[in-house]
């Protein structure tokens, strides 16, 4: 655990509650772990119970306290469930992190309209969800903060994956809504934008193939990122630090948007 000491008050998060929706694995079980590792009471949550138990071992070796709670981002009586169990467990909820999501490639004219519809269910309908269902511990925080995990597909086209980045943007658009809409209301709603990070959701798609080279190529830092290079962006966001920040995003890309020709 980070001690309070070794930080600026503005950035100590430590004691405070979160809440990681799609917490089990990938992205969104890194930046759990991170939070735990700041001091801060984590709640790492998916679908699979083995996955939740797993990780929430890992939470409470860090010396912070959680509860092990299934949800389905795709029922609200289930992550309103999930609310219920974690304000009774701790009093309230600071931080909501929506790291669910999912993809698929398939060329656009042969993506079903139940494909569509199904991804776009989890992708941007469950981070409203999510939202709506903390809602209430986030505005009674103060302080509350909800960070949502976007796409470099939230702002240029990926081939073949037009369904997931179409969610993309449309969650990023949501995050930038409820950013002004819930501002009055004391919670600070930001998205973060990872670049290429090899993950299971990913991993067959850039391991060694033409797309995985081509994106090597236009990323200035010449490499895909590692998982923990995103928790600081979700500390600071989650922090005093950005309490002037709302409705924006965070691109930790290696220089991906903002590259032209690199050779």
């Amino acid at each position: 655990m980070v001690g309070a000491h070794l930080l600026n008050p503005v950035l100590d998060i430590s004691g405070r509650v979160a809440v990681v929706v799609g917490g089990t694995s990938g992205l969104g079980r890194t930046i759990a772990l991170g939070l735990a590792d700041a001091g801060v009471h984590t709640v790492a949550t998916g679908r699979r119970q083995e996955l939740v138990a797993t990780v929430s071992q890992e939470i409470l070796s860090r010396g912070v306290r959680t509860v092990g709670v299934t949800s389905d981002v795709q029922s609200q009586d289930s992550l309103d469930l999930l609310n219920e169990q974690v304000v009774a467990e701790f009093g309230g909820v600071d931080i909501l992190v929506f790291a669910a999501g999912r993809t698929f490639r398939k060329p656009t004219a042969e993506v079903t309209a139940e494909e569509w519809s199904s991804l776009f269910d989890t992708n941007v309908t469950g981070g409203l969800r999510a939202a709506k269902a903390f809602y209430e511990p986030l505005k009674a925080s103060g302080r509350g903060r909800i960070v949502n995990i976007a796409s470099l597909s939230s702002h240029v086209a990926f081939h073949e994956v037009s369904a997931y980045g179409a969610s993309k943007a449309a969650l990023l658009a949501l995050t930038q809504s409820l950013g002004c809409e819930w501002a009055k209301d004391g919670i600070r709603t930001n998205a973060i934008v990872p670049g290429v990070f090899v993950t299971d959701l990913n991993r067959e798609l850039l391991n060694g193939t033409a797309r995985g080279r081509e994106l090597l190529a236009r990323t200035p830092l010449g490499r895909f990122g590692d998982a923990s290079e995103l928790v600081g962006a979700v500390l600071f966001l989650a922090s005093d630090g950005a309490s002037f920040i709302t409705g924006a995003s965070l691109s930790i890309d290696g220089g991906f948007l903002a590259s032209g020709v690199n050779q």
